[in-house]
């Protein structure tokens, strides 16, 4: 059963309430955070649920009905993320709006294979890589796997290339040799999908699991088996669909696409797929991994061997490099039409990181010269914004767009990204606030609010009169409507950023084109130097400003001494308004948004803006975006108050709402 606890529980009360509970033989799990605080009570029921409501603290009481406790949705609500480190400070997160790829061959055979496979997928995209050390066959004359030895060099190469390490675990007498030579994640193959014993010894371990749905399983036999799991200790586990056995033999086994989306219903635990050992034919994976995908997977696990023909274990089933290469640049493309996005592993050395090193020594950073994403090109008005908020220390990166910005952030090819989120005269850049919610591990770690002066940039003999066709960004058109209102016969050209446009115009050397962009979009390029200046200040109105949000993977989650809320002080200045963004679905009833921003109100918080999205693929459904001041009276809130006062908010907007996100907290700058 489910026990929703009172908000303001006393310690005393929530632990009397724990030690009941146990005393009924009850293991007892407290779930605490984006939900309500709850407890998770998991045994047999033989006492009246009322003897719990009427105790002290206690706002109500949920029976589970599924046989399935602690796997269940009635259990937990929201979707279980699976949190992995790496060897480079990055964690490896499996779940939510996240896609991860999971690949290496089917055995480990050798050093040399192992590093050259780990390399190979490493640089395609893969975040972690598998490999089988004892290997469970059905002939017990074919390869059995290096055991110990094959453990050692699976880490070996994960570590080199920054990748944690799955591999298979057949028998629980191997969990010391796994434990031992620090295996990231532990794998239940399909054969043992229901060993319960060894699931129970597995699952004290504590180590993130993948389990694997067994050969002719139903749905809830497997979750039955990730129940073993979760009562046992551990609280990561992780789904795998590797097909099913049935009449057909046109495949190795046939792959329950369906059991998807019905798994995901029922289930918070995160579901990938594998289709290497579904189909067992090398030409059907990719196809069936982008079907996953579609499915609504998390991710996939696939095996890769830079020489198939000659692998000692399931060869024919196996990606050559470059088939995966490709399969993940499909995946790229196919994500955003599913609402995700592909997660990628960190490159070895970031500024921040070296920052974080100095930071955990005491010493001085040496190296905190941060690299800022953005898009467009050189002088665009986000490098500006850049050059503006870190006074010229940063070393800006260009993109060809706002999603390349986010996804560098998100896989550590930029510390950090500026992106425009508003403006005083065209109004909101409505992509960013999606690419906000879409990438789940990315925050908003500082604002800066930039005026914006435009002006009329032409080659040289151009005039007004000659102009013919004018480029520029949207939203550059949209600020300078009132300049344009006088030339109504010039054509209009949206480019991809103002810098392109300037660019663009300089490239065709033409008098009768002209670009609306910055002066110092002049000096963009070589090219763009011999642009002139036809007029300035061409903006409708002078008060026209863009405000600007900086987004990093930092996690603000952490305590105030940790490395990371240090790095998030080097990338935040002391001065300005400490402000808070949230994310919300509004109930599906009368008066739910009213609801929903009476819990500021209740604070005491300022709501400086709230915007509303469509949400995609719920047609007439939103999501709203709003931002709030964290201060009173001209004083920011200090760490602890902004604490308090967060988590406050997200308790009573989970009780208001369907949905909820903390974008991020920060200092805004004019």
């Amino acid at each position: 059963m489910i026990i929703v606890l009172e908000k303001n529980i006393q310690k005393a009360d929530k632990e009397n309430l724990k030690k009941f509970l146990q005393s009924n033989n009850f293991n007892v799990n407290e779930i605490d955070g984006e939900e309500e605080t709850v407890l998770g009570a998991v045994g047999h029921l033989a006492m009246d649920p009322r003897k719990v409501e009427i105790m002290p603290g206690v706002s109500r009481v949920i029976p589970i009905s599924k046989p399935y406790k602690m796997a269940s949705r009635e259990f937990k609500r929201d979707n279980s993320i699976v949190q992995i480190p790496n060897n480079r400070g990055q964690i490896i997160r499996i779940g939510g709006m996240r896609l991860a790829s999971i690949a290496g061959p089917c055995a480990v055979e050798s050093e040399q294979q192992m590093m050259d496979v780990a390399k190979a997928v490493s640089s395609a995209g893969a975040v972690m890589l598998r490999g089988g050390a004892y290997k469970p066959r059905t002939s017990p004359y074919s390869f059995q796997g290096l055991g110990e030895e094959g453990v050692i060099l699976l880490k070996k190469a994960g570590d080199k290339y920054g990748l944690p390490v799955v591999t298979e675990i057949v028998a629980s007498e191997y969990l010391p040799i796994m434990i031992k030579h620090g295996v990231d994640c532990l794998q239940v193959g399909a054969r043992n999908m229901q060993n319960f014993e060894m699931l129970k010894k597995i699952g004290a371990t504590g180590k993130p699991v993948i389990l694997k749905r067994g050969l002719a399983a139903t749905i809830e036999e497997w979750l039955m088996a990730a129940e073993y799991l979760l009562s046992s200790g551990s609280k990561d586990v992780i789904l795998c669909e590797r097909g099913i056995r049935t009449y057909e033999k046109a495949t190795r086994n046939t792959l329950d696409l369906s059991a998807i989306p019905v798994v995901k219903s029922l289930t918070h635990l995160p579901v990938i797929v594998d289709p290497s050992h579904a189909v067992g034919i090398r030409s059907k994976v990719p196809p069936m991994a982008l079907a996953a995908v579609a499915a609504g997977a998390d991710g996939i696990i696939v095996e890769v061997h830079c020489n198939p023909d000659k692998a000692l274990s399931d060869g024919a089933q196996s990606l050559f490099p470059e088939q995966f290469d490709k399969l993940l640049r499909d995946i790229d493309v196919l994500a955003p039409v599913v609402n995700k996005e592909t997660t990628r592993i960190r490159g070895a050395v970031v500024n921040l990181n070296t920052a974080a090193k100095n930071v955990k020594d005491g010493s001085q950073p040496t190296q905190t010269k941060v690299s800022c994403a953005y898009s467009g090109s050189r002088g665009a008005y986000a490098e500006q914004a850049i050059m503006h908020y870190f006074d010229g220390e940063a070393e800006s990166k260009p993109c060809a767009n706002f999603r390349e910005v986010f996804q560098a952030v998100n896989n550590g090819e930029s510390d950090c990204g500026m992106v425009p989120i508003e403006n005083s005269l065209a109004g909101s850049v409505y992509e960013n606030y999606d690419n906000l919610v879409r990438f789940e591990d990315i925050s908003i770690v500082g604002s800066i609010k930039l005026r914006i002066e435009h002006s009329l940039l032409s080659n040289e003999g151009s005039s007004i009169d000659t102009i013919k066709t004018v480029y520029s960004h949207p939203q550059g058109f949209a600020q300078c409507s009132d300049f344009l209102a006088l030339h109504p016969t010039w054509k209009q050209v949206e480019c991809l950023s103002t810098t392109a446009a300037a660019k663009m115009v300089a490239t065709k050397g033409s008098s009768d084109v002209a670009a609306i962009a910055s002066v110092q979009a002049c000096n963009s390029s070589e090219n763009c130097k011999k642009l002139n200046v036809l007029k300035c200040g061409i903006e409708s109105d002078p008060r026209n400003y863009t405000r600007f949000l900086l987004i990093s993977s930092v996690t603000q989650n952490s305590s105030v001494n940790s490395v990371e809320s240090k790095l998030i002080q080097l990338l935040q200045p002391s001065n300005g308004i400490k402000m808070a963004s949230f994310a919300f679905i509004a109930g599906n009833h009368s008066g739910a948004l009213h609801e929903s921003l009476g819990v500021f109100t209740d604070l005491d918080l300022n709501l400086t803006r709230l915007e509303s999205r469509p949400i995609q693929g719920q047609p007439w459904r939103y999501m709203f975006y709003a931002d709030v001041e964290l201060r009173r009276n001209g004083k920011n809130f200090d760490e602890s108050e902004t604490a308090t006062l967060l988590q406050a908010a997200k308790e009573q907007l989970n009780k208001t709402t369907e949905e909820v996100h903390l974008l991020g907290v920060y200092i805004e700058i004019n």
